[in-house]
């Protein structure tokens, strides 16, 4: 067995695909990037087993077709692997975990320390909720808050100048927006979840400066879910 690696592609103004891959084979995810997907398959002779998305919207499902189309992969939808739980790749398992909330249908990938989060879960904000389940989606981005502080998160979208403005907006004095920022590379977007925990609002409800800025705002907030519904309504 070998370790799997993700490879990230960048497509349309903001959209990021991606690739998990092992030794011989890959998994697409949101591969709207389909001929750089399909170039990096044949340079480095991996055959294309699996395409699937994070979730149903079309911005993340253009790919789809050309990639089975030049393949033999099989599609896989993602109320069946919400349902399943995991799928394997050269014997590697990748979980997946269903996180309703800016979908019905979104779902995250975690392999190794990598997680795919899609539109729920950016680097520096999260999705809107479009499902209308905001309770949902709290519960979703708890679950993901269970992981450890290292897991790399990799997102649906880059977005990370125009959600750190609004985290400035929010946290003025929040040293570790810049710091962030310093290190953001367009070409590779990525974020660690401590440092989710350190410069995205949304996920920052139990920090004493978001409690305080929501009791300043009139915002009910003394629960956790009651923070993260305010937070909510400020998109």
């Amino acid at each position: 067995m070998t370790a799997l690696a993700v490879e990230q592609f960048r497509y349309g103004a903001d959209n990021l695909g991606y690739l998990i891959f092992g030794n011989r084979t890959a998994m697409a995810v949101d591969g709207g990037a389909a001929d750089e997907i399909l170039a990096f398959l044949k340079k480095h002779r991996l055959e294309l087993l699996f395409v699937t998305n994070t979730h149903g919207h079309y911005d993340h499902t253009p790919g789809n077709e050309a990639l089975l189309r030049h393949s033999r992969a099989t599609f896989l939808d993602c109320s069946t692997l919400a349902a399943q739980g995991r799928l394997e790749l050269e014997g590697e398992t990748i979980a997946v975990y269903a996180t309703p909330g800016h979908t019905r249908d979104s779902i995250c990938f975690h392999v190794d320390s990598m997680l795919l989060t899609g539109d729920t879960l950016f680097n520096g904000t999260v999705g809107n909720c479009f499902s209308g389940n905001t309770h949902g989606f709290y519960l979703s981005i708890k679950k993901i808050l269970t992981l450890p502080p290292s897991t790399i998160i990799y997102a649906g979208h880059d977005y990370v100048r125009d959600s750190l403005t609004m985290a400035r907006h929010l946290e003025p004095d929040n040293p570790a927006l810049d710091k962030f920022l310093s290190f953001y590379d367009p070409d590779h977007v990525y974020s660690t979840l401590s440092e989710e925990l350190q410069i995205n609002p949304y996920l920052r409800f139990n920090e004493e400066p978001i409690v305080r800025l929501l009791r300043e705002m009139g915002l009910p907030s003394d629960s956790e879910e009651e923070r993260w519904q305010s937070l909510m309504s400020l998109e």
